[in-house]
């Protein structure tokens, strides 16, 4: 008879098909999980994340327990505040004489090195195992990597897409073109109505997690008010069902819209759960490809979202893999403005900042405009730290980890990489923000104007960013247009933009 092993099962591997538990025994295997003060607190984590991992844990345990599996659960109160996994394992293993820990591989890097640092001086076997949630393995990136000048996420997802057959038709895309992202750009009517998101009321575990965690982490950023996102596999599955019927339809055309006091409108708001472990990537992408099939939802609305799962999301896994420990150091414009406190609630006259710091505080959760061009926007432009951004990313969204969050903020948001990920920094002026919400009708600032006292910040940062980032970025071709734009302003209009940008940026700090 084999001898017993140890599976560690951490926060955001919550499925039954996760690679540690391939080939359990339920009758003589242990699964392990933990809940640590040291994970919870290396960043501050905003408070809603932290109800939705560890209520989602406590749940998966649960149904773990209640499918026949043997489950050791350390909550808070039962860990040291100092404790870690290893120390957590080497407890477990010594109290249970399991000789072998089998842990599927984490997505930090931090996480990666501890454990592989320990399994070179453990007592116990500890076997390490590639996540194979994702529809690309690192090595599957590093080989598309090799030898490519440039590594641009379109030509990865179009890998993926011939891979496995999605949207594909003998051989070519359907609709005889890649990416409909051209059509995807839309401002939302006034009058249109996105449908009120998925909702479930906490239970008595959810309900513990809430409690414990206002009273253990009140310091912490965000609200906990209104907690309602799924914590069970079943209630993620809801959400998908949900999304695919009243949301994916209209969800192409105003992927890119904001809007006062909407922070859902018709996004999926499925990453919370896929990166979780609650959903599988593949089924999502099936399901929305499926909704296609049917004439349920219009190609360029299932492309566009299908491309965020198979195209974005493993994309930057592969790149996080293949670059780090290095990329984290990035900073290739030089950035070391602190992060200005306006991003951690304090009040702020631009009201596109005032309304996507809002809803990141009460719900952790904003979309992927006003992430990157809003939030993302206003940080590259007044040229702030890449270390305090990537921090902030992390701990105030309930679907960031590092591998997703890094390269997202450093390549996409920063430009830190100096271009490894985007073709060109991704700086706006206020045209963009009023072109694609209404922030700008309810603002005190005017979109209109590009200098003085009344104009909107992000009409003179844009171009002072542009100029005080010339040696980096002048010979980009991308910005070519952006250049001689810049060069063929009076110096009295460069003056102009040089002053506004300095009081705006001397009261900012």
């Amino acid at each position: 008879m084999p001898s017993p092993r140890l599976r560690l099962i951490l926060g955001d591997q919550l499925s039954l098909n996760i690679s540690s538990l391939k080939d359990i025994d339920p009758e003589q295997d242990l699964i392990l999980m933990c809940e640590l003060h040291s994970e919870a607190t290396y960043v501050a984590h905003h408070k809603k994340k932290l109800v939705l991992v560890l209520a989602a844990m406590r749940h998966f345990a649960k149904t773990l327990k209640e499918k026949g599996y043997r489950v050791c659960y350390r909550r808070l109160d039962d860990t040291d505040r100092d404790s870690d996994f290893i120390q957590e394992v080497e407890h477990i293993l010594n109290a249970s004489g399991c000789r072998h820990c089998v842990i599927t591989k984490p997505g930090e890097y931090r996480l990666l090195q501890q454990f592989q640092q320990w399994q070179q001086s453990a007592d116990a076997h500890i076997e390490l195992r590639e996540d194979d949630r994702f529809l690309s393995s690192t090595d599957d990136f590093r080989d598309w990597a090799q030898g490519r000048r440039q590594l641009r996420m379109e030509y990865f997802y179009r890998n993926l897409r011939k891979r496995y057959g999605i949207l594909m038709h003998e051989g070519k895309p359907v609709g005889e073109q890649w990416n409909f992202d051209s059509s995807n750009r839309k401002a939302m009517p006034a009058d249109l109505s996105p449908p009120a998101p998925a909702r479930f009321e906490p239970d008595s575990i959810t309900q513990g997690v809430i409690d414990l965690i206002q009273t253990g982490f009140p310091d912490h950023f965000g609200e906990l008010d209104d907690f309602h996102y799924a914590v069970t596999r079943a209630q993620a599955l809801e959400v998908l069902d949900q999304f695919i019927r009243e949301r994916l339809p209209l969800f192409g055309d105003y992927q890119d819209a904001m809007r006062q006091q909407d922070p859902w409108l018709f996004h999926s708001h499925l990453s919370f759960y896929i990166n979780l472990g609650l959903l599988d990537p593949r089924e999502v992408i099936e399901a929305a490809e499926t909704a296609y099939q049917q004439e349920k939802a219009p190609l360029n609305t299932v492309e566009g979202f299908i491309r965020q799962i198979l195209g974005w999301r493993e994309y930057v896994r592969g790149l996080y893999w293949l670059q780090m420990p290095a990329y984290k150091e990035g900073n290739y414009l030089n950035a070391d403005r602190p992060l200005p406190g306006l991003y951690w609630g304090q009040t702020t006259a631009m009201n596109c900042l005032h309304q996507c710091v809002e809803d990141t505080r009460r719900h952790a959760y904003a979309h992927h405009i006003q992430r990157l061009m809003v939030l993302g926007n206003f940080a590259l432009l007044i040229g702030a730290n890449p270390a305090e951004v990537n921090e902030w990313y992390l701990l105030v969204y309930a679907d960031a980890y590092e591998w997703v969050e890094l390269p997202n903020v450093q390549g996409m948001i920063l430009f830190a990489d100096g271009g490894l990920m985007a073709s060109k920094p991704y700086a706006a002026s206020g045209a963009y923000i009023n072109r694609m919400s209404d922030y700008c009708q309810h603002c005190r600032y005017d979109v209109k104007q590009k200098t003085g006292a009344k104009a909107c910040p992000f009409n003179y940062l844009y171009w002072d960013f542009l100029a005080r980032n010339r040696e980096q970025l002048e010979q980009n071709p991308r910005l070519g247009l952006a250049y001689r734009n810049l060069n063929k302003m009076s110096d009295d209009a460069r003056e102009a933009i040089q002053e506004s940008a300095r009081i705006f940026l001397q009261q900012l700090d």
